[in-house]
């Protein structure tokens, strides 16, 4: 089916390229929700951004009021008469001018609407609002009969048409049946909450399309209509293998590869005092000083009040400010609806282009909705933050009583990474402790790491586990007073074992020395003892050999006993 965009945000994507072109399209609501609006921006818009004249014709203001009306939103109607892009009408029906003398039909106003359209040669055309034109004739079987004439003819015209009707009693519209001859039909409501005014956009028909059938949110601002609708609901948004830094080193060491993924959505939860405003500002001073535009979101602080806090612990953002690489957009959560905080973020982004975004705390804006509104709100800004691959860094208070992994904010399941800091309680004290609940597509730590908020900035402790579990505060230095006493304690038994073993080797070498020169005399006397019998040994065997050669050299005796 064509169609015609209508260039106002939001609605094209909902109506999934524009009102069908060439039909009639209804538009009804209750006072108030911005139905003539509507249909000036489609007129507006189409004439500026698509180049199709049109036709405005109205039955309640007059051309004077409207055009001075929509002048506060950039619309100059004049202008645009002068240049022969538009035709303003305003049809005066007053009852009491009226005689009836016969049959009513609309072929006068089909005269003088012909007439417009020609004369400028319009492609679209707007009637406001259709109740004004039939209030003043109570013959109900003729006005349907002419809403159907009428609508029969703007489709034989070729026009893309928008009729503002008045919503009736259990009806769309005061005659129900307007939204029966219509081929596309918008709903718009404005309701009161807990005294904050909302208001949602619902496309009820839409003849020969698909369409969004969900309630949409929409605003009226100072550039006209926006509807914020859920973007990329197939998830298929890039994604980045760049790491960049959480601002604390000791934290980037947690995570696997050293920090987080480019275009992550960040959530860091905790109870009343857990530092979560100076992670996020250590988050945002980290990004500027790699060049990056960061964009904080303060509901708490005043920008005046966060720069001097965050100085005080040396996260000194003022020169970032005084450059316009930093921006601070501080705001009371209640000063506006859900969906204008989301407009504002939209917006803010649009124009500073940051890389970085801080929302601190989001879960304030539970004083502006109910938990589910401020999760599909957050949803919807989680997602377009995915799509324009910005990284961001959501903080939210969570009450003690929730436990570590409550959120009421609702949005722990969409982000990347789940950080939460909490308080470690002592004996008479109260310590800060952080941990990393969640960490898609990269590996990290499993502890509890005790951390310190410094002069210089946030900084991150050893870890040291006691019997009773994880040892923090004055139980830190009591511990380490008495590992240094039993290192002490240890390096003098260490001395005093090293003297012993001293004294000990001493006595044992002079006794090795005893041993040796007794073992050096009683060889000694061996020696002499074995010589001296060598010797005797020698002399017998020396007289034994004399004492045979005397027996030798003797004469032999005669028979009587003379030698021979």
């Amino acid at each position: 089916m064509p169609k015609a965009l209508t260039g106002i945000d939001g609605l094209d994507e909902i109506t999934e390229g524009g009102l069908p072109q060439g039909r009639p399209t209804l538009v009804c609501g209750s006072a108030g929700c911005g139905k003539t609006l509507l249909g000036v921006e489609f007129l507006v818009r189409g004439i500026l951004d698509y180049d199709e004249p049109g036709v405005l014709m109205t039955f309640e203001e007059t051309a004077a009021e409207l055009t001075a009306n929509v002048a506060s939103l950039g619309f100059d109607l004049v202008q645009l008469q002068t240049d022969k892009k538009l035709r303003l009408d305003h049809v005066h029906v007053d009852r009491s001018e009226i005689a009836e003398t016969g049959e009513y039909d609309l072929e006068g106003l089909f005269i003088r609407l012909g007439y417009a359209i020609d004369t400028i040669g319009a492609k679209r055309v707007v009637l406001d609002t259709i109740e004004s034109l039939f209030s003043g004739f109570p013959n109900e079987a003729i006005l349907r009969s002419e809403i159907r004439r009428l609508f029969r003819w703007l489709k034989d015209k070729g026009v893309t048409t928008v009729i503002t009707a008045e919503r009736g009693d259990g009806t769309l519209t005061r005659q129900g049946l307007e939204e029966y001859v219509s081929d596309c039909v918008i709903l718009l409501d404005n309701r009161v909450i807990d005294q904050i005014t909302t208001r949602r956009l619902r496309i009820v028909k839409y003849r020969g399309s698909t369409h969004g059938t969900n309630e949409y949110p929409y605003i009226i601002t100072e550039d006209g209509i926006s509807v914020l609708p859920v973007t990329s609901l197939k998830l298929e948004h890039s994604v980045s293998n760049e790491i960049v830094s959480t601002g604390v080193a000791d934290l980037d060491t947690m995570f696997m590869r050293g920090g987080l993924y480019r275009g992550s959505s960040v959530l860091v939860t905790g109870t009343a005092g857990t530092a979560k405003t100076t992670l996020g500002a250590a988050f945002a001073l980290e990004a500027c000083r790699r060049g990056e535009r960061c964009l904080i979101f303060a509901f708490e602080e005043s920008p005046a009040q966060l720069l001097r806090n965050m100085a005080s612990v040396g996260l000194n953002l003022a020169p970032f400010v005084e450059s316009g690489q930093l921006l601070i957009e501080a705001s009371r959560p209640t000063i506006s609806g859900l969906e204008r905080h989301l407009v504002t973020v939209h917006k803010l982004i649009g124009r500073f282009k940051p890389q970085s975004v801080v929302i601190d705390p989001i879960s304030n804006l539970v004083s502006v909705g109910s938990i589910s509104e401020v999760s599909s709100m957050l949803t919807r800004l989680v997602d377009f933050l995915k799509v324009e691959g910005i990284t961001a860094l959501f903080t939210a208070l969570i009450g003690s009583s929730h436990g570590q992994e409550m959120g009421e904010d609702g949005i722990s399941s969409l982000v990347d990474v789940w950080i939460h800091v909490r308080d470690l309680e002592g004996i008479g004290e109260r310590n800060r402790g952080v941990s990393i609940l969640k960490a898609r597509g990269m590996a990290h730590s499993n502890q509890v790491r005790e951390f310190v908020v410094t002069a210089q900035g946030i900084r991150l402790l050893d870890v040291l586990v006691g019997p009773a579990g994880i040892i923090t505060g004055a139980s830190r230095l009591a511990q380490g007073m008495q590992e240094q006493a039993q290192a002490l304690a240890d390096q003098q038994e260490t001395e005093r074992r090293d003297r012993e073993l001293e004294r000990k080797r001493r006595v044992l070498e002079a006794t090795i020395a005893n041993l040796r020169t007794e073992f050096e005399s009683v060889e000694e006397e061996l020696r002499r003892v074995t010589s001296e019998e060598e010797e005797r040994q020698l002399t017998l065997r020396q007289d034994r050999r004399q004492l045979g050669q005397n027996f030798s050299t003797r004469p032999a005796a005669g028979p009587n006993g003379s030698a021979e």
